[in-house]
Formats: C-alpha cells, sequence, structure tokens
C-alpha cells in the first residue's frame, strides 16, 4: 500500500463475469480509494462477451481494451481485501477467509434485463465500499 489505497480482489470461479464488472465499475468509480483486481479459481479463454458489450452501452467502458482478461488468483497481487461474488456454485478456494460474500446471481446465458440487475447492484456495493473507506 505505497500510497494509502487497499487493494480489493473481486473472486469468483471462473473470473469471467460479475468479477470481471466489479473490477470495471471499482476501477471507474473508486480509484482514489481503493484499487481494483478480478481473479478466479479457474480462467475462461475471454471475459463473457454480453458483460462487455452491457458495460459499454451503460458506462463507455471497454473492459478488454482497458486490458481486462479472465486471472487465475495466483496472477494478482496480494490484496488487503477479498470479495466473493456469490458461491451458489461453490466458493472457490484462495487460501484465507473471504472479507465479504456479495451473494450475486451469475447471469451468465441470461438475457440483459438479468445482467443490468447485478451490474447495478455491483455498482451499489461498490459505492457502499467507497462510503465505508473514505
Amino acid at each position: 500500500m505505497i500510497d494509502g489505497r487497499k487493494k480489493v480482489a473481486f473472486i469468483c470461479v471462473h473470473n469471467s463475469c460479475r468479477s470481471q464488472i466489479a473490477e470495471a465499475l471499482g476501477k471507474h468509480l473508486a480509484s482514489d480509494v481503493f484499487e481494483s483486481y478480478s481473479a478466479g479459481t479457474e480462467t475462461k479463454p475471454q471475459i463473457n462477451q454480453d458483460a462487455v458489450r452491457i458495460m459499454k452501452k451503460l458506462y463507455g467502458i471497454d473492459m478488454e481494451t482497458n486490458g481486462q482478461y479472465s486471472k487465475l488468483i495466483t496472477d494478482i497481487p496480494d490484496v488487503d481485501i477479498a470479495i466473493s461474488m456469490g458461491c451458489n456454485v461453490g466458493c472457490p478456494f484462495i487460501g484465507r477467509p473471504f472479507d465479504d460474500n456479495w451473494g450475486l446471481d451469475d447471469p451468465t446465458g441470461k438475457d440483459d434485463v438479468d445482467f443490468i440487475k447485478v451490474i447495478n447492484q455491483i455498482e451499489l456495493k461498490i459505492k457502499n465500499m467507497i462510503d465505508r473507506m473514505k
């Protein structure tokens, strides 16, 4: 923590959808408060393309152009806070307890309405984190 900002990791199994959205929104909304990372216990060849499309439409954020890709927990720095996106499909083991479990449903394979609902939940949770950390 050279500059005083905590490192926050958003974790789910495949690091392709919810955790990627959280990383993007964390960087977009909270870069002055904390550093955002995402990772998983497995990877996918690419980020969920519905998530990429909808984030671009809602926020003008191009996750892929911004350098986001599916990563393993070992690919990111040690973090101060680890947040699970939702353990409804089995919690990934990251070698330490999670600081929070956001309990979000995975919108993969669902329609845009489901994606937007999850994105809105993530945005609200990140804004709550900002308020708590300031």
